[in-house]
């Protein structure tokens, strides 16, 4: 997909499943457990990427910048947006370079308004520090209802999402960014009688996104044309070799799943 043809026509999404790994993503996918995304992805369902950081700030510093989870093999992979900068050796002529610090300013400047939803604590606009990535974005959203301690997150997420998109005019585009925080911990209220995180009750919270995500495919539906990046920014370790949590190098931890989607208007 050229995204020089993409950008200026179509909405654009990205959403991070924040902490979802590429095992724990695969295999709810391969049992059919996602039935929402399973319309969405590819035959062979997610992708398996390297993320570019091993917690949520790292990884979306790269993202803001256009180093999106990279294919997980050999090669020099071009990227889907980049900014201007000299001697980039992964740009191509389907790549839509942009200008500015940012690939939302880049958008922005060419006419996208953007939103953001926040998720977990990096977007909570409490401190500098949770305000500095939200702050890249014309329209920035957090609450405690939209954080990782609250089981019905995803649901007031897409809530908000929807009635950020039903205030734009129909021929103004729109570029989206989701941080989903129920992957993220603590995420064993997904099954009951769990009182720890493991792969089984993250699986779970993903079972729990996946539900909910209709509402927000319809409404961009409802607009037109658009260009979807879902993926994760980073894994975790529960107990992986010795390995808790994540800001660390192992496997679980640097390989995310990643999917592009597309979509037309309904008819």
């Amino acid at each position: 997909m050229n995204m020089n043809d993409v950008v200026g026509r179509d909405d654009i999404v990205l959403i991070t499943f924040d902490t979802l790994r590429y095992d724990v993503a695969q295999s709810a996918w391969e049992a059919g457990r996602l039935p929402n995304l399973a319309k969405l992805l590819p035959p062979s369902g997610w992708e398996r990427r390297h993320s570019p950081g091993n917690f949520t700030f790292a990884a979306h510093a790269a993202f803001f910048t256009g180093f999106l989870p990279t294919p997980a093999s050999p090669g020099r992979h071009p990227r889907r947006f980049a900014l201007r900068f000299p001697g980039s050796e992964t740009t191509d002529e389907e790549t839509c370079v942009l200008d500015g610090e940012t690939i939302v300013a880049g958008l922005a400047a060419r006419g996208y308004h953007t939103v953001c939803v926040g998720g977990v604590g990096f977007f909570n606009q409490l401190t500098p520090l949770g305000s500095l990535l939200p702050g890249f974005f014309a329209e920035s959203h957090w609450s405690p209802e939209l954080g990782v301690t609250d089981p019905d997150s995803t649901q007031n997420q897409i809530q908000v999402a929807c009635q950020s998109i039903a205030r734009l005019a129909s021929d103004e585009r729109l570029f989206l960014f989701i941080n989903l925080s129920a992957l993220h911990q603590p995420n064993c209220g997904y099954l009951p009688g769990r009182v720890e995180d493991d792969c089984d009750t993250q699986r779970a919270a993903l079972e729990y996104v996946d539900s909910q995500l209709p509402p927000l495919w319809e409404t961009l539906q409802r607009r037109g044309g658009g260009f979807g990046i879902l993926c994760a920014d980073h894994g975790t370790a529960y107990g992986e070799d010795g390995y808790w949590g994540h800001r660390l190098s192992h496997p679980v931890v640097w390989e995310v799943p990643y999917a592009e989607i597309a979509w037309k208007q309904k008819s």
